[in-house]
Order: structure tokens, then sequence, then C-alpha cells
């Protein structure tokens, strides 16, 4: 006899974001909350009239999943998770950024800003960028949970889908999967300049890819996926994908959008090089193929591109340039002779 389908409900939050309204997922009978939301009172109030709307008030909320370190997911869960008396968890590598949230936000904007240097990015841009990266109003330090990839969080599994951040967790179960940001319905989670803590982005990420689907295909996916029940051809129960943003994404579709879309980045961006000579940065490929950018767009545009040409690179589709002998110049990259037509088919 088949499991009982998982019961989830949707809190939807109504904050403006660049990827939409950010859901927090309830899943009452395991006492379950995965990304509470952004900080605020207004958020707050969203998510305490949710989870009262759908029958679980705070004082039995057991525990509290946080998908990455990122504010827009994370703001609310030490507030939520102090006011239930409830577990905070978060996968290992990005624990420390909500535990020791004061500590790990100084060293991540330093860090912030050594990678945007190495990058090419303009001094006054860079401090333009630290001075708008202000605190979220978050303790400076909250109980956490870390966990690690297989670990079992109330009933379900930790799934690890590392690429947006470098911790970042999925939580799966036999007929769900809570993506975070790991897959988005109408955008491409950003990749470089979301976790500056991060060597290999995108071929990290494209990993992840590949296990999601992996996992997808093993189960069976529903290509109708939404809140309620799904079922396969054949009325099987199927696999049903919670974005961390929107409602539903139909998840197998949009995992092959989402490797055209770097597909094609790879070649823009190497088609942006010279074939000789000093070459160029990362900053100079993103403004040649994002324009004008600032604040928060400029690192991610540089992130992206830093990306992409390190992810040529190691393909033998660019060449990084060796500044050895002046360790304070910013990484160059040159194109290389090589066939554009399938940039990530050696990774299959």
């Amino acid at each position: 006899m088949s499991e009982e389908p998982l019961a989830v409900e949707r809190i939807a939050h109504t904050a403006a974001s660049p990827e939409g309204a950010n859901s927090t997922y309830v899943v009452p009978e395991r006492g379950l909350v995965v990304d509470p939301g952004p900080p605020g009172d207004d958020s707050w109030q969203t998510l305490t009239e949710g989870l009262s709307a759908v029958g679980l008030p705070i004082g039995a909320v057991e525990t509290v999943v946080v998908s990455h370190w990122h504010a827009d997911h994370s703001g609310l869960a030490p507030r939520l998770a102090a006011a239930a008396d409830a577990e905070l968890v978060l996968h290992e590598a990005d624990a420390p950024l909500v535990a020791d949230y004061a500590t790990e936000r100084t060293r991540r904007v330093d860090r912030d800003a050594r990678r945007l240097r190495e990058w090419g990015v303009p001094d006054e841009t860079v401090e333009a960028i630290k001075s708008g990266d202000d605190p979220s109003p978050m303790p400076d330090q909250c109980p956490v949970r870390a966990v690690s990839d297989g670990e079992t969080v109330a009933g379900l599994e930790a799934f690890h889908t590392p690429g947006h951040t470098s911790g970042h967790l999925s939580l799966a179960a036999p007929d769900a999967l809570f993506l975070g940001d790991a897959v988005l319905p109408t955008y491409t989670p950003n990749v470089g300049g979301s976790d500056t803590r991060m060597d290999a982005a995108l071929a990290v990420y494209l990993d992840t890819l590949d296990r999601i689907e992996s996992r997808a295909r093993s189960v069976g996916v529903a290509s109708d996926v939404t809140g309620d029940v799904a079922s396969d051809a054949d009325g099987e129960s199927s696999l049903r994908a919670f974005p961390g943003h929107g409602s539903s994404v139909d998840l197998l579709a949009r995992i092959g959008v989402i490797r055209e879309h770097h597909t094609e980045r790879v070649r823009e961006m190497v088609r942006a090089l010279p074939d000789a000579g000093p070459g160029r940065t990362p900053w100079e490929v993103a403004r040649d193929c994002f324009g004008e950018m600032t604040g928060i767009h400029a690192k991610m545009g540089a992130g992206e591109a830093a990306a992409h040409l390190a992810f040529a690179a190691d393909r033998g589709l660019a060449t990084r340039i060796d500044e050895s002998s002046d360790r304070g110049s910013p990484v160059r990259y040159v194109a290389a002779d090589a066939d554009l037509s399938d940039p990530l088919a050696d990774r299959r």
C-alpha cells in the first residue's frame, strides 16, 4: 500500500523580489516550516496569519528549515524558531551565516569586496556595493542545527543542492521536493555573485541540476506540479516540486531551459573575449553582456561572468592569463580556439 501523500500548504509573501514572491511551505502534520520568509513586521504578520490559516499555530511549530542563508529566505527563521521554541536547521555550509550572523556578515562583506576586485570591478563600484550592503534585522547569534546531505529532518531527507549558495539545502520526501532557489519557475538562479565563497559555482550548480533531474526521473514527476496531490498518466502519485519563489514549477522542462540558458551564456561570454593580448576581466565581459550595473546587480553580474568564464577555462574554451607576478591584478581571460557548439557537452 502506497504512503499517503505529504500534505503541503503554501504561504505567499507579497514583498517585491526579482525572483517573484517568496514562498513559505508548511507541513502541518510534521510541525514543519520551510523558508519562513524575509525579515520585517509585515512579513511576520503574513507568516503568522498564514500559519494560523493552515492550522499550525506558532506553538505547534517544531522544525524550521532554511534552504539557504539569503535574507529573503532566512530573515524570519530565528524569530520563528525562538517564538515556537523550535529547531532551526540549515546545511552545514550555510549554517554559520545565520547562526553567527553579525560576525559572518562582516566576513562576507569583506570577502565580497576581495572577489569583486579579483573580477576587475572598479574600486568606486566595490565601495558603493559595500556601503549599500545594509545589515538585515536578524539577531547577532542564534542556535542552529547544521546538517549534511542525507540526514533526516522532520522525517524528510536533507538533499544538498549547492550552486546558488555553497550550502543550499533542499528537502526531499518520496512525493515532494522543496527546492528553495535551486530551480525557479521563471527566473534563473544566480551563480557566482550570490555566494562569493565558491570557486566553481557554475560547475557545482550544473551537477546539482543533474542530481535533481536524476531524482525526479527515478520517482516520476508530474508535468503540472502544484501544491495539490499530483498524479502521472497512470494515476500513480508523482513528485511535486515546490520552488522558493512562485507556487509551482514544471521541473524537468525548467531544468532543460536553465541548462540552455547557461549553454548560451558560456558562448556569449567566450565570444566577448579577445583572441590574444592582455585579455578581459569578468567585469569587462559583464559590462559588455549586461550593460551598466550598480549595487547588487553589479555584484551579481560580475559574479555571473566570473563563474561562466571560469567554467569555460576549465573546459578549454577560454584561457585564464596567469598574473602571478602581480597578485593584486584582476583575473583576465582570452578566447581559445575551441568548438562552442555545445559547451556543456563534456560534462554529461
